[in-house]
């Protein structure tokens, strides 16, 4: 069994700054990628950043410069720090990970249950 456990959110004022942590844990014998994506209300989930074991990144054109992603693979642990918080960054965020289990060779996507930013005066 495998959980990732998001935390960091929170309420910003426009032009602020939050940083989101994810954790995976559990059986767990590999990650290879692991990403942040958002969701904001009436809207299709998007990519965010994604960063590889290799900490090779890639972010959305309207993340980048505002946003950083980082990873801690001793502690299977994805970041994102977000500056310069604008309104329409307002979403439900959620880590992703790619990932392989003690005993099997696949690897398979996981999902964490979400974390809320609100970007509000």
């Amino acid at each position: 069994q495998v959980q990732l456990v998001e935390s960091g959110g929170g309420l910003v004022q426009p032009g602020g700054s939050l940083r989101l942590s994810c954790a995976a844990s559990g059986n767990i014998f590999s990650i290879n990628a692991m990403g942040w994506y958002r969701q904001a209300p009436g809207k299709q989930r998007e990519l965010v950043a994604t960063i590889t074991s290799s900490s090779s990144t890639n972010y959305a054109d309207s993340m980048k410069g505002r946003f950083t992603i980082s990873r801690d693979n001793a502690k299977n642990t994805v970041y994102l720090q977000m500056n310069s918080l604008k309104p329409e960054d307002t979403a439900v965020y959620y880590c992703n990970a790619h990932i392989s289990r003690y005993g099997s060779s696949y690897f398979n996507y996981y999902w964490g249950q979400g974390t809320q930013v609100t970007v509000s005066s």
